[in-house]
């Protein structure tokens, strides 16, 4: 489930083995404390799944241009953050793929401000040799799904934004084109084992055909080069204009505690970070939160990933030079 680390530097073999095992554990924890001890530094990063390669291409322009060594996780949004409520687990930046995970689970304990970074919207990806590749549209899309044989798949909406997306998505299309009980067909049409920890999983059931059509972010289907159907912006959650009707959709998603069990409202989709409070390496994760928000939003959009113009900072304690680069 862990997709570590971007290694910076070369011939720290130690280190490397230490970033790619399963759950990072006392390894990693040895490894940087060596780092720390022979005079380098480290940035540790956790980060929504489908964030994995756009900021990983930042990480390493930055990693190579400041010669810090990056250990870099990825998870669903929802799983990244129980890293640190229930494992205790803090990382230097946390990088999610909804905004308001921040404020339902980390804030005021684990961090105090977040910044708002990027966009995206949901789409079906699919490839050419998907059943009905040929036949479905922007317009028939909802009819091509539920088709006895056909493979479709999300993400575990209580591990990651991109699975409770979905189903908002499925409330708001019954409401858009007016067919009762249309959310519900769309999600008996997935069964229990295409349901994966993370959207990004499912690139690979794509491409070896074990899955039929899965439900993505634009970004991720882009960075894939798979084909994918453009839904109605009225569904798609990535337009601002349609944001009262967005509202109209809300997914609960338990957590092991009544705190951790949140709800989610349909609103546009937005990509956050902080700097956790506590952040073993702070210096470091300060000077990548201020190329992220400028040089970076270059690679970012680069790979495929929208960058916000404007980044919005919310809440309080901010560092100076983060708020700068933010719009409150």
């Amino acid at each position: 489930m862990t997709k570590a680390a971007l290694i910076a530097c070369t011939g720290i073999m130690s280190v490397a083995l230490a970033a790619c095992s399963p759950d990072g554990g006392g390894e990693r924890e040895q490894a940087t404390r060596r780092l720390n001890e022979s005079g380098e530094s480290v940035l540790v990063v956790y980060n929504a799944g489908s964030l994995a390669r756009p900021l990983r291409a930042a990480l390493d322009s930055f990693a190579t241009r400041e010669k810090v060594v990056v250990e870099q996780e990825s998870a669903g949004s929802l799983e990244s953050a129980r890293k640190l409520t229930e494992l205790g687990k803090i990382p230097d930046v946390i990088a999610l793929a909804d905004y308001e995970v921040f404020p339902q689970l980390l804030m005021p304990d684990f961090a105090t401000w977040y910044v708002s970074f990027a966009q995206n919207r949901m789409v079906v990806a699919y490839t050419d040799r998907s059943r009905h590749a040929n036949e479905i549209t922007p317009a028939n899309w909802w009819q091509v799904l539920p088709r006895p044989g056909t493979e479709t798949g999300y993400s575990d909406p209580s591990l990651d934004p991109a699975g409770y997306r979905t189903l908002l998505v499925f409330q708001l299309a019954e409401r858009h084109y007016r067919q009762s009980g249309l959310a519900r067909r769309l999600e008996r049409s997935v069964p229990a084992r295409n349901v994966r920890p993370k959207s990004a999983d499912l690139i690979a059931l794509l491409q070896t055909g074990e899955l039929d059509y899965a439900w993505e972010y634009e970004s991720v289907a882009r960075a894939a080069g798979l084909r994918f159907v453009r839904l109605p912006h009225e569904i798609d959650l990535g337009s601002p204009e349609h944001s009262a009707f967005y509202a109209l959709a809300s997914v609960r998603v338990p957590g092991k505690t009544p705190r951790d069990t949140v709800t989610f409202r349909g609103e546009p989709i937005v990509y956050a970070f902080s700097i956790p409070t506590g952040a073993p390496h702070p210096e470091v994760a300060q000077r990548f939160a201020s190329y992220l928000l400028s040089e970076g939003k270059a690679v970012l959009r680069l790979n495929h990933l929208p960058a916000l113009e404007r980044p919005v900072v919310v809440g309080k304690g901010a560092p100076a030079g983060i708020a700068q680069l933010g719009w409150r």
